[in-house]
């Protein structure tokens, strides 16, 4: 099992998609072990984003987080992280298959609705920047034997 950080940033916010969202990683059997409604600050943004800040859209990408209220999550299951990158879909909507968040949701090459964690690594650093320790709620799920198989070692 893995845990990986998902953002819906401001224009899912302000377009009152964030429940539909959410239903789409509850209903795929992913389990939401954390979750919260922040406006992320200037620095926050800053420290996230930081491998993009010599890209050209870097400034426009912190004003747009910034710009409103995100809600972020820590979202747990097995291989949760690719699980959660292939709901997503492609980074632009106009690319994103139908099906996808970003396909059935967005048009925009610029804002993009959702981030979710590229890698483990990557995922471990920003539950970290997001959350703290106690705002991560595990919990043993009596669903878990109906949304994997249990039969081995490991779910399937």
């Amino acid at each position: 099992m893995e845990t990986t950080l998902i953002i819906l940033k401001p224009d899912a916010v302000q377009r009152g998609l964030c429940g539909r969202i959410i239903s789409r990683f509850e209903d795929k059997g992913l389990q939401i072990v954390g979750m919260k409604l922040l406006r992320i600050s200037n620095e926050l943004a800053a420290d996230h984003y930081g491998v993009h800040k010599e890209k050209p859209f870097y400034n426009s990408l912190v004003s747009f987080m910034t710009s409103s209220p995100v809600v972020v999550m820590a979202v747990k299951g097995n291989n949760a992280i690719a699980i959660c990158r292939k709901m997503m879909g492609a980074t632009f909507g106009s690319n994103a298959e139908a099906g996808t968040i970003r396909g059935d949701f967005g048009v925009s090459n610029s804002f993009n609705l959702i981030h979710g964690s590229d890698g483990p690594e990557t995922a471990k650093e920003e539950l970290a920047r997001f959350f703290t320790p106690e705002e991560i709620v595990e919990q043993d799920r009596a669903i878990d034997t109906w949304v994997y198989d249990m039969s081995g070692d490991e779910p399937e």
